[in-house]
């Protein structure tokens, strides 16, 4: 028998009035195990609503969308990648259920605001 070590590097970004971190900078896996990915976030005060994205990037260079969560709903799915999201912890973790070695790639955890200028001009539009 022989195994295949996937490498999962975890990347984060932060803005202005908001914060993301991981808690675990590589992530070394098998193919056909489990990995998991933790970002914790802070958000701007008096903000409510809110999203969190993930995605990877490919040794290629191109970024790939993979799941979205929003602050208001339950976790999300989408294929072999399942979110957990514990709001009131500020902590979103990325499952990966059945690895492969196509998984390898940097991953990115993002987080985008909703404020209240960006409500009222989404109402003006028609």
């Amino acid at each position: 028998h022989y195994f295949t070590s996937i490498f999962l590097f975890f990347s984060t970004g932060s803005g202005v009035a908001q914060n993301v971190t991981q808690d675990q900078p590589v992530i070394i896996s098998q193919a056909g195990k489990v990995a998991t990915l933790n970002c914790r976030y802070e958000i701007s005060r008096n903000v409510h609503d809110y999203w969190i994205f993930w995605y990877k990037q490919l040794p290629s260079g191109e970024m790939t969308y993979i799941v979205h969560q929003y602050s208001e709903d339950r976790n999300e799915r989408k294929g072999c990648y399942s979110v957990n999201f514990q709001k009131a912890r500020k902590s979103i973790s990325l499952t990966l259920s059945f690895f492969k070695l196509e998984h390898s790639a940097k991953y990115f955890c993002a987080l985008w605001e909703l404020t209240v200028f960006e409500v009222i001009g989404k109402a003006e539009q028609k």
